[in-house]
């Protein structure tokens, strides 16, 4: 009976490996889940990227759909997503803020002026207000409606394809 126990037993642990695997490879690596989908954005005011311009704030949301990147100067990543959210700003209607995480601010006050603005506001974050929003890293990008509700997290740099097959969707079924 103990020999028999002894082959089924590794047998089983092997069986729910294999199972556990093969579950996992089913699901989509790039999508994290977040608590706070679906839940208002946490209140927050981080002041400018640059003296004399506005810094950003959950007030900046209220009342319009709006698209919040997360984004650092020293982050490759964020320098690849760049040329799509300069897109998605000039040819869209819809708002687009920047949190500044973790950056030095005149390395990130160079790194606008080199690569565009494609933000109307940009708040310099220390880490704080990316840690209530959930940020595991940058480049992160979120989608709020007009009551200033999560809706949508992307994990990584924005593409051209997801703009067109997730942002834009979303963004136009929310306005209505």
């Amino acid at each position: 009976m103990i020999r028999r126990w002894l082959f089924v037993l590794p047998a089983g642990v092997f069986v729910a490996l294999l199972a556990g695997f093969y579950l996992g490879l089913g699901r989509d690596s790039n999508a994290l889940p977040s608590p706070l989908i679906d839940q208002p954005a946490p209140p927050f005011a981080l002041p400018p990227l640059a003296e004399g311009q506005p810094g950003f704030s959950s007030a900046d949301l209220a009342g319009h759909v709006s698209v919040v990147n997360a984004f650092a100067s020293w982050c490759a990543p964020c320098r690849e997503e760049h040329p799509v959210l300069d897109a998605l700003a000039q040819n869209s209607r819809v708002a687009i803020y920047g949190i500044d995480y973790k950056d030095k601010p005149d390395a990130a006050r160079a790194w606008i002026a080199a690569l565009g603005n494609p933000y109307r506001r940009i708040g310099a974050d220390d880490g704080r207000v990316g840690i209530d929003w959930g940020v595991y890293g940058v480049p992160e990008t979120f989608v709020v409606d007009r009551a200033g509700r999560i809706r949508y997290k992307h994990v990584g740099p924005l593409t051209d394809g997801d703009v067109a097959r997730t942002i834009l969707p979303l963004v136009a079924q929310l306005e209505k």
